[in-house]
């Protein structure tokens, strides 16, 4: 079919100007644009097939960018952007050099805030709707938000301050059951029985915030939600809308299953099957090791508890929800309950594993300062996707985990190098530690194909580093998983005469103190690598140390400098921060050979 609309549509001014009775076609066709570029160049998928018709409808209802809409999270904001001056380059998504995959400020007026992490649109849009409201302006101010993301503590906060007062402020309540995993909890239950028409309408929880009500209605009807949302122009105050939508919409693998794609990988575009790629034969992912490894611990020890805040199955959870279903917790989208919660069966003598990702950790810091570890509670935090994490971009990459944590006092931190010693880590920790411990590792796969499982687990000695490489001149600490890179790079290098050592630091807290002593002392030219900021992370500790000390070695740091770093692949990322392996050997070489001078 012809693209005879979407084509002719730069921005919302463009879209205006055709007749209501155009726009189911404009929906299909850009339902259709969404699939075609998503198939190919991969993506969030799911959610924004699900808001198709709720996007054309509010740019043709509001004067946008006039009036401000921002949207929770950003995963259902591609339809947005299409629409927005942006569907000529909308091939470069998530890409390096192109557009980010969520809204953002500084790429377009039309993106009224930067939205990556969920439940801070209500909040957001309520601040613009004040602020206008002091500036004497006449705006109009909407927060899309879904059913899985109203569920969180700061969305709850900003009702709560929304129905305090007379902003123009509208809410949409995205409700399709479902965020990445399907949306768990009492709110959940409610919002359903509302949908049913089972909830008698004076118990209703918005209207009891004094906030004006309206709906479900249908979220794919186009005429009843512009129907709607022109009412609700002329309402004053705060209103909520409740909308029904189905994630996937469009396409019928989608719609059928909803957590597969939410971000599907390459797909066909003209039957929705996915594009399978072999995984024989391949290392297995760091998130699959871990939840292999506490469904296995969790057989021996009743004790152990698993939860995760709203990612069971990005963080592989689900194996142990499946195989204990009592003994493993998803919280829905609230990380300060999560860790506070594990904190409360901590005092209990249960073996809490919080799972959470490193960038959703920030969200729960003074859960994990003030309920944590200032009690000293031995919660097994276990901080996924660690590092740079690819085309999510700067709203994902979790690179601050390391500074963030390192200057907590009680805290034991661990960056395991590979999967056998993920596994060691989780299964000391399991025996008990009288300390709160995060492990973090990253997203993706390991290195070793051969790693089977179960396998017998070793013990691993608290703040204990591990010589992987003797060498005279140049000692070489990394952490983490980012020593495979070292390790490359130097078996790359020409260097008969053995100048470079490397070590791996696994605890970046409490530091091989011991080792370190003997490091500065041997070697005159000390090199710190990681896959974290260098401002006040693993680098930083070593060089505390030696400044501590009054060691005067030649310390050099390298990991990811001091900006927040844009999306690209993963390999791109690494080669932009020169911690790819390329970039390390050109480092070390370019060492080597200074010291090759300077003995001339």
């Amino acid at each position: 079919m012809s693209k005879k609309l979407l084509e002719h549509i730069v921005n919302p001014i463009d879209l205006r100007k055709l007749d209501v009775s155009q726009l189911p076609l404009l929906a299909k066709e850009l339902r259709d644009f969404i699939i075609d570029i998503v198939s190919v160049k991969e993506g969030h998928l799911g959610a924004s097939l699900g808001v198709v018709e709720l996007t054309i409808a509010l740019h043709y209802v509001f004067d946008t960018p006039n009036d401000l809409l921002v949207w929770d999270v950003g995963h259902q904001a591609y339809g947005h952007k299409i629409l927005t001056e942006r569907r000529k380059k909308f091939d470069t998504n998530r890409q390096l050099g192109g557009i980010s995959g969520f809204p953002r400020r500084s790429e377009s007026m039309y993106d009224t805030f930067g939205v990556g992490h969920s439940s801070t649109s209500i909040s957001a849009a309520l601040g613009m709707a004040i602020a206008s409201q002091l500036k004497g302006e006449n705006k109009h101010h909407i927060a899309v938000i879904g059913d899985a993301s109203i569920a969180s503590g700061i969305a709850f906060e900003g009702l709560n301050h929304a129905g305090v007062t007379d902003a123009n402020l509208l809410i949409i309540l995205n409700d399709n059951a479902i965020g990445i995993d399907p949306s768990v909890g009492a709110l959940k239950n409610y919002l359903t029985a509302v949908k049913d028409g089972k909830n008698p309408k004076q118990n209703n929880i918005i209207k009891s915030l004094n906030i004006d009500y309206s709906g479900p209605i249908d979220g794919h009807d186009i005429d009843g939600l512009i129907t709607e949302l022109e009412r609700l122009k002329k309402v004053k105050g705060p209103k909520f809308l409740h909308i029904v939508t189905t994630k996937g919409k469009g396409l019928q693998q989608a719609e059928d299953d909803q957590v597969k794609y939410h971000a599907p990988g390459k797909f066909d575009a003209a039957t929705g099957e996915l594009i399978k790629s072999s995984t024989e034969n391949l290392p297995p992912k760091f998130q699959d090791v871990f939840g292999l490894t506490l469904v296995e611990l969790a057989k021996n020890n009743p004790k152990i508890i698993g939860i995760t805040p709203a990612m069971p199955s990005g963080s592989s959870m689900k194996f142990m929800m499946d195989a204990f279903p009592k003994r493993a917790i998803d919280v829905g989208i609230a990380e300060q309950h999560a860790v506070t919660l594990s904190a409360g069966m901590a005092t209990q003598g249960m073996v809490v594993f919080c799972n959470i990702y490193s960038t959703f950790l920030q969200r729960a810091y003074d859960q994990v300062i003030h309920d944590v570890a200032l009690q000293n509670l031995p919660v097994i935090f276990c901080l996924d996707r660690a590092g740079l994490v690819g085309e999510d971009g700067a709203t994902h990459h979790g690179v601050f985990d390391l500074a963030y944590l390192r200057c907590i006092p009680n805290m034991i931190i661990y960056a395991p190098k590979d999967e056998i010693e993920l596994q060691n880590i989780l299964y000391t920790a399991s025996l008990g530690l009288k300390n709160p411990i995060a492990i973090r590792y990253p997203r993706g796969r390991g290195k070793n194909a051969d790693w089977k499982f179960p396998t017998d687990f070793q013990k691993i000695e608290i703040g204990k580093s591990k010589k992987l490489k003797k060498g005279k001149k140049v000692a070489i600490l990394s952490t983490g998983t980012i020593a495979d890179n070292v390790t490359a790079a130097l078996s790359g290098i020409e260097d008969p005469e053995h100048h470079f050592a490397h070590y791996h630091f696994g605890f970046v807290k409490p530091l091989d103190e011991k080792k370190l002593h003997k490091i500065c002392d041997k070697f005159s030219t000390i090199i710190t690598v990681e896959d974290g900021v260098t401002t006040g992370g693993f680098g930083s500790a070593v060089l505390e140390f030696s400044a501590k000390n009054d060691y005067v070695n030649e310390i050099f740091l390298n990991g990811v400098p001091d900006y927040f770093i844009e999306h690209g692949t993963v390999d791109e990322l690494q080669q932009f921060c020169n911690i790819d392996i390329d970039g390390l050997r050109s480092l070390f070489s370019g060492l080597l050979e200074e010291e090759e001078e300077d003995e001339d």
